[in-house]
């Protein structure tokens, strides 16, 4: 949501505003927002991202922010916990853990993350779509509500679904790569479940930083159900969006990460990982943890 702010300004603040603007090739509007918010020291249109896809994918999973420090930077995003275990959910600064196991519950201040991304949601418009048969009909429709390739965009639905397939991971070893962990991971449908999607969108050229296209979470209304978005169908979906063009990256220091070989472009695992669809995998089950499988849930 924005407002209308007019002031009086004299005319020589007025002219520096005009040049300052120009010079950076950016609106007045756009440079007052980012003067004010500076001033305020608030974060506006920013992204704040805790490691790199690429370090997830070669299995550098082990936690290095807490949830505490993650809400200093948002109040809405998603991302996973220490060792993969389930998946990470924020909306309206609330931060909750969906495991493999099928529990929900919000997590702790000193429960750590490997991998985040949080904003401070503020919606620069509202659309109404209908009649969305697959993640990929949503996919096309909010690309036509895009304004550009080139910036990040917060995404936050809401609605009830005739059917949504979510899946959790199972927490797993350090060290494990993601396409290896997420052969485990647990999936199930839920039919008429009332809640919100959250998510963003990330260009092409960010894809050894972030997860490349769409990457969206649910939480139901009652926060009893959430977990990572793998298929759905929806009547009417009300979506907000955020236009994000500032990006803040805090790369962990640990032993993992800092000796990880992460020359490798993660793109098409990263595809396997965040959108495919397998049966669970067999194995050394020491190597996971997912007390009970969750099957179907109503």
């Amino acid at each position: 949501m924005t407002r209308r702010l007019s002031i009086d300004v004299p005319d020589d603040l007025f002219a520096a505003a005009h040049e300052r603007a120009a010079a950076g090739g950016v609106s007045v509007a756009h440079l007052v927002r980012g003067l004010l918010a500076e001033a305020l020291d608030l974060e506006h249109h920013s992204l704040f991202q805790v490691s790199t896809s690429g370090a997830i994918v070669e299995g550098v999973n082990d936690g290095c922010v807490s949830v505490a420090d993650l809400r200093r930077h948002g109040d809405f995003g998603v991302g996973t916990f220490d060792g993969l275990d389930g998946e990470l959910v924020m909306l309206d600064g609330r931060c909750y853990q969906a495991r493999g196991d099928g529990r929900v519950a919000e997590a702790p201040d000193d429960a750590l993350t490997p991998f985040a991304v949080v904003t401070r949601f503020q919606a620069d418009r509202a659309v109404e779509l209908r009649d969305i048969a697959s993640v990929e009909a949503l996919e096309a429709m909010l690309d036509r509500e895009r304004t550009t390739d080139n910036l990040f965009l917060g995404i936050r639905a809401t609605g009830t679904f005739a059917r949504l397939t979510l899946r959790a991971a199972c927490r797993t070893e350090l060290g494990v790569p993601l396409v290896e962990a997420t052969s485990h991971q647990e999936e199930w449908g839920l039919t008429g479940a009332r809640g919100t999607l959250v998510g963003f969108w990330s260009p092409t050229y960010s894809r050894a930083v972030a997860v490349p296209g769409y990457h969206l979470h649910f939480v139901s209304d009652d926060a009893a159900q959430a977990g990572h978005v793998l298929g759905l169908t929806i009547d009417a979906l009300h979506v907000e969006l955020h236009e994000l063009n500032d990006i803040h990256l805090a790369l962990p220091e640990s032993e993992s990460f800092v000796h990880a070989d992460l020359r490798r472009d993660p793109t098409a695992d990263l595809d396997v990982a965040e959108h495919d669809h397998r049966p669970r995998a067999s194995g050394a089950q020491r190597r996971w943890s997912c007390s009970r499988p969750v099957l179907t849930r109503r």
